[in-house]
């Protein structure tokens, strides 16, 4: 016990309860109610934080869209013309050069290599837009509380939205190609949401991993660009590969990126056969959107509350 003098007043502060003596701090906050601050809720509840956060998910989302493009005097048009750009540039160097085209007709190969970039870039900005995610927003996860997952699937979200504007260019160089609307366009429904199911739970993979490992961002170039010329984004993979051993073109066409490719180039695309696509596609694009969704989403959630600290 200590006494305290001021202005001739005494104050005694009492010792501490000897019945809190040898507690771990663990048993002492149990005791008296308290809890981690950022301790991460259980899954189910996590989930229903994210839904009442819907409204900022999709508010957050299109204002990152619209900043995107903000300083460029063009603004939005980027958004279609960067990969038309791309793929004018790889047409020129595969489509002429190189004839990666075999096998297909002028009218089937350029709406071929401009859906194979669309649909490519939808996932890959989508998975680098994830590794900055978290460690791209320290100030806004350490400024306030909320359930991180928002980030990673508001800027998948983001890219999904810029997707819908290209789709009418793309549109339009099917039609240009003597591919008109049809039945099978519907199909696009479905193969684009698998997609960006995928897509998010890859972010979400990424987000957590990036979190650790900032300089990731500059590895996932590389990575990124490796995949897309080992998914046929600019050739058909069982046409360039028909002299190479039959597991290496099945490798390459059962990866989600060929896979959803494959299946918006057969809806949008009418020399496109089924007979392109590798067998139980739909059944592939289901599992790998549930696989990387669902275990991406697990992955993300099981380490919350290390976000933004350390």
């Amino acid at each position: 016990m200590s006494d305290i003098h001021q202005g001739g007043a005494v104050a005694t502060s009492a010792p501490p309860s000897s019945v809190d003596e040898g507690l771990a701090p663990g048993d002492l906050a149990a005791k008296y109610g308290l809890s981690v601050s950022g301790a991460r809720p259980g899954l189910f509840e996590y989930i229903r934080e994210l839904w009442s956060r819907r409204h900022f998910i999709l508010a957050f989302s299109s204002a990152k869209l619209t900043a995107q493009y903000s300083q460029a005097k063009l603004g939005q048009v980027w958004q279609v013309a960067t990969p038309l750009l791309n793929a004018l540039v790889y047409y020129l160097i595969f489509g002429l050069i190189l004839k990666a085209g075999r096998g297909m007709s002028t009218e089937v190969y350029i709406p071929f290599l401009v859906t194979g970039i669309f649909v490519f870039t939808f996932t890959q900005n989508s998975v680098m837009a994830g590794v900055r995610a978290i460690s791209g927003n320290l100030g806004l996860v350490r400024a306030l509380h909320f359930p991180r997952a928002t980030l990673p699937i508001s800027f998948s979200l983001q890219q999904l939205q810029q997707l819908l504007f290209s789709m009418v260019v793309l549109a339009a160089v099917a039609i240009a190609f003597g591919s008109y609307p049809s039945l099978s366009w519907l199909l696009l429904v479905p193969a684009l949401l698998l997609q960006f199911v995928f897509n998010t739970g890859l972010a979400m993979i990424m987000a957590r991993m990036g979190a650790k490992t900032p300089d990731l961002a500059q590895l996932m170039p590389f990575v990124m660009r490796t995949w897309l010329y080992a998914s046929g984004v600019m050739f058909s993979i069982p046409v360039m590969l028909a002299d190479k051993p039959a597991w290496i073109a099945d490798i390459l066409m059962y990866n989600p990126a060929a896979v959803y490719m494959d299946l918006v180039r057969f809806a949008l695309i009418d020399g496109y056969a089924a007979s392109n696509l590798p067998a139980h596609v739909w059944a592939t694009a289901l599992g790998w959107a549930l696989l990387f969704g669902i275990g991406g989403f697990v992955y993300f959630w099981k380490a919350e509350e290390r976000y933004g600290r350390g």
